[in-house]
């Protein structure tokens, strides 16, 4: 058996490809849900962190240095296989979204707070001397601004988000790198993968190019 019908087996391809597109729309739909709950538990920690009493401060440090620290593997494994023990017992899928979208929010928390402590204190003080309460200031004045300079970083934690969906198999979640794997079983052959990683090129390629379109265009011009 030659290179091409080993990885390269076009019959085989055509017979898992069913089996894939099941796992990719898992792992887009576990993909964004775990983006969308980062990016909105990020922004209340990182507003925690930044302006919140010392106490709350101190936990929302502790929250962002453990999950930036803690490998998603280790936290998954725990999450899935842990917490039964403790009464809580979630599905695969729960399990998963659960422990990526912690360690997405802690990422989050500091793409969001980089990005507010780049506003001019000029900002503050301006809308402060109009009589703008906190959540006005915040919603009206600086997020707007913020929310700018993070998309960059943001879209390039997103894609992160997705690539580490694949790690969500270990605890038999039916992702694309799940469903890739029993294709190969099945199949004796491990083409099943090579589509798999075909798959997850064309789905993340357009957004690495947009990381950098971004990046591009908001160094270039900071008002656009």
């Amino acid at each position: 058996m030659n290179i091409v019908d080993t990885f390269f087996n076009w019959n085989v391809l055509v017979t898992s490809f069913p089996l894939l597109l099941l796992g990719l729309k898992t792992t887009i739909l576990l993909g964004l849900l775990s983006i969308v709950l980062g990016l909105i538990g990020g922004l209340g920690v990182a507003l925690t962190r930044l302006y919140a009493a010392t106490p709350f401060k101190q936990l929302a440090v502790i929250y962002i240095d453990i999950f930036r620290s803690m490998p998603l593997l280790v936290l998954l494994v725990l999450v899935y296989y842990a917490l039964p023990f403790v009464g809580i017992r979630l599905s695969p899928f729960a399990s998963a979204a659960t422990a990526l979208s912690l360690v997405s929010c802690a990422y989050a928390a500091e793409i969001f707070r980089a990005g507010i402590e780049a506003i001019p204190k000029g900002q503050f003080d301006a809308a402060r001397a109009l009589g703008l309460r906190y959540t006005l200031l915040m919603r009206l004045v600086i997020l707007p601004q913020a929310v700018r300079i993070v998309i960059p970083p943001l879209t390039g934690n997103s894609i992160n988000v997705i690539k580490d969906t694949a790690l969500a198999s270990v605890v038999a979640m039916p992702d694309l790198l799940k469903q890739a794997t029993q294709a190969q079983a099945l199949a004796a052959n491990p083409t099943p993968l090579i589509g798999a990683a075909l798959i997850y090129l064309a789905l993340l390629l357009p957004l690495v190019r947009m990381v950098a379109v971004l990046e591009r265009r908001f160094s270039a011009d900071p008002e656009a």
